[in-house]
């Protein structure tokens, strides 16, 4: 072989490598992107059933107009997403609960948000750490 397809070999290999390398970090993001959306969507799920908790009189198990005794049910609790949690557990506070996510695929990838007597988020409360900043 003469030095000219030698070099164009190279060059080949090099360009293919890069090209690997590029398209494994683009598929990387977009699977951290795509786990921080899941567990937002798990987040908003969790936000539905604790206000359903606090608007559910308390003689039906609910709260009685208080997120007061509220839990995680088992169910919502963890998933191939996340791991939820409420602090403290059980909720203390009547019109304020602070949720918690971590990631099922890395635990130092977190959201905390905190939820106000209406069943949304408080503005700018929301917190990301790790990958998901």
């Amino acid at each position: 072989m003469g030095q000219q397809q030698l070099l164009l070999i190279i060059l080949g290999v090099i360009i293919v490598g890069i090209a690997i390398a590029v398209g494994l970090s683009m598929f990387s993001s977009q699977s951290i992107s795509s786990n921080k959306d899941a567990i937002i969507n798990d987040l908003n799920n969790l936000f539905a059933n604790a206000y359903q908790y606090r608007i559910r009189p308390a003689s039906m198990g609910g709260g009685g107009g208080s997120y007061v005794g509220y839990k995680i049910p088992a169910t919502l609790s963890s998933n191939e997403n996340g791991t939820y949690t409420t602090d403290p557990t059980p909720v203390t506070a009547a019109d304020l609960i602070v949720f918690n996510a971590e990631s099922s695929q890395d635990s130092t990838r977190t959201v905390v948000v905190n939820i106000d007597g209406t069943g949304r988020p408080v503005a700018n409360s929301w917190t990301y750490d790790g990958d998901f900043k």
